[in-house]
């Protein structure tokens, strides 16, 4: 299906002086210094009076708000990943400054970055989401291995970019799994495996983007795929059928919806082998990158990248 976005026809001078917040000190940094980078690259080739701050960077000193407090701006471009960036956190001190901000609001980016409790509110809207359970220390593994069942995927339940996430396919590898989550989140799960297409879908401002089909020799679409490998593949030729791509896209407008998200953002999915989809989480403030999926979506959609970020910068109001 073809989409096309039109690009911004504001005045790049109306939106004041903007700050581009990145870094922060989640595990995710690397990623987000290289999202602001870019980001902050497209606002000043697009003419908007932008600078960047990096948060627990060069000013490691101050804390986030005496940083934010340090220069004057009139409107923040979010592009911090991962906790204290992408949870409400940033989010909850712009809204204390009274400074508008991209992406979505306090609720909808913490529940994002919740990925259990974004499962339950999905699963309220009778939205489709794996099954899943909470694991801990006294969990019997040999029971919770019957009762998923087997293969299934280990996540710590509040890191991004697929961090600590492992595919269990024995009693064993489930225990350690867990272990290896539990060194990075005090909240893991186990959630059934679906088993075929791995899809993504950006949104912005409410309106799916075209979907993009990911192709991966790795076990799944890890933290490697996503970033350093060059043997994963993005498809827009998905295979989907006419009635399917429309399907997709509607899927993840609701969950977006539904979830409270705004401005944009992207949404994950797996399609089962009969066909059906299943939604894994949302993501609040989506990489940026060379390697980044929403830049490619809107390219497709016929945004540049410099186009991508203003129309990105106008939700924030």
């Amino acid at each position: 299906m073809s989409i096309q976005i039109q690009p911004s026809q504001r005045d790049p001078g109306s939106f004041g002086r903007v700050v581009v917040l990145y870094g922060g000190r989640s595990s995710e940094r690397a990623v987000s210094l290289k999202s602001g980078a870019a980001v902050l690259n497209g606002l000043l080739e697009a003419g908007v009076d932008a600078f960047g701050i990096d948060l627990y960077g060069e000013q490691g000193d101050l804390s986030p708000m005496q940083q934010l407090q340090a220069q004057p701006f009139d409107r923040a471009f979010i592009a911090l990943h991962g906790p204290e960036g992408e949870d409400g956190t940033i989010q909850g001190a712009l809204e204390i400054m009274g400074k508008p901000y991209t992406g979505s609001g306090v609720m909808a980016s913490a529940l994002g970055m919740d990925k259990v409790r974004c499962k339950q509110l999905w699963l309220s809207q009778d939205l489709p989401t794996p099954s899943h359970m909470m694991l801990d220390d006294d969990s019997n593994w040999t029971e919770l291995a019957k009762q998923l069942p087997l293969p299934a995927m280990v996540k710590p339940d509040h890191e991004g970019s697929s961090i600590g996430i492992t595919r269990a396919d024995t009693v064993e590898q489930l225990e350690r799994a867990y272990r290896k989550a539990r060194e990075l989140d005090r909240c893991v799960f186990a959630e059934r495996l679906i088993e075929g297409a791995e899809f993504t879908v950006a949104v912005l401002n409410g309106q799916a983007l075209p979907v993009i089909r990911l192709e991966t020799p790795h076990q799944f679409y890890d933290y490697e795929a996503k970033y350093l490998a060059d043997d994963t593949h993005y498809h827009f030729e998905t295979g989907l059928s006419a009635q399917q791509d429309a399907q997709i896209r509607s899927l993840s407008e609701a969950a977006f919806a539904a979830v409270g998200c705004q401005g944009w953002g992207r949404v994950d999915l797996m399609q089962d082998r009969d066909g059906g989809f299943w939604l894994l989480e949302v993501n609040t403030v989506p990489g940026m990158t060379d390697h980044s999926l929403v830049p490619m979506a809107a390219a497709e959609a016929g945004l540049s990248f410099s186009q991508l970020v203003v129309k990105i910068l106008e939700t924030a109001e």
